[in-house]
């Protein structure tokens, strides 16, 4: 199997990648990993006032700002926002990235949360590295198959609860005291999404609520005080059982819990 020092942080909207997974990407990034970056849906509703174009630029050049902030490469959106359907267009433009990048890590986010848009970029996320090796997968631009093992971590959603309210328990926790100042640089790189979230969401405090959350994931890890929390996908069609290439990159970050597969 030809093995990749690459991370590829997959998130549906601009911002989300930021919450959810950027303390845990910027470790990887310490211990070697190429990093990656990249938003499925471009941003194009975040807004109560302005056009599609200049929302959609505006977006753009957030996250493009974020990327460059902490030495990402950056990967263009497929879709607008709402249209982050699972099906095979959005498919065919997702798996020429993931072959391109070929990475050995990827983060992205679950099947769980209240947000169909966030389900269906995860969902998006596990088929195109699934899809990574078949030959005669049909995407555009065409891409040549990859064949290294891979591993997909889910991170958790915003409320920590499913789309029906239950809680959410990651199986592991990163320790990201020493990233949460990158962390907050990068997520107030979204100043739109800032905006958008005070009008539609009441998000008052916008890197306040990203501070919180990490603090409560810190607490339910029983040992940090700042975290971000993680689910490994199921490893059959990805890699060998027991390959867990995160979790042995920041051994010294991480905190297992009792009731994860081990």
């Amino acid at each position: 199997m030809i093995m990749s020092k690459r991370a590829f942080a997959i998130a549906c909207h601009p911002d989300d990648l930021e919450f959810g997974m950027m303390g845990t990407m910027m470790l990887l990034k310490d211990a070697g990993y190429e990093v990656h970056y990249m938003n499925v849906s471009n941003g194009s509703l975040g807004t109560d006032h302005h056009d599609y174009q200049t929302i959609v630029r505006m977006r753009r050049e957030e996250a493009l700002n974020s990327a460059k902030l902490v030495g990402a490469v950056f990967h263009e959106s497929i879709c607008d926002d709402i249209e982050v359907f699972y099906n095979y267009e959005n498919l065919a433009k997702l798996v020429p990235v993931v072959r391109e990048v070929e990475p050995e890590i990827i983060l992205t986010q679950g099947p769980y949360d209240y947000m169909e848009d966030h389900i269906n970029a995860g969902r998006l996320a596990v088929t195109a590295a699934f899809c990574r090796g078949m030959v005669n997968m049909k995407c555009a631009p065409t891409a040549k198959p990859t064949l290294q093992n891979v591993a997909v971590y889910h991170c958790m959603p915003h409320s920590i609860t499913d789309q029906l309210r239950r809680p959410v328990e990651a199986d592991f926790y990163v320790n990201i005291a020493s990233k949460m100042e990158i962390k907050r640089q990068a997520l107030a790189c979204h100043k739109s999404q800032k905006e958008w979230l005070d009008v539609s969401q009441g998000m008052d405090a916008y890197i306040k609520d990203m501070e919180n959350r990490a603090a409560i994931f810190g607490r339910q890890s029983g040992e940090f005080e700042f975290a971000e929390g993680w689910v490994q996908h199921n490893p059959l069609g990805f890699g060998p059982e027991n390959f867990n290439p995160l979790t042995a990159a920041l051994k010294d970050f991480v905190k297992l819990m009792p009731h994860a597969i081990r």
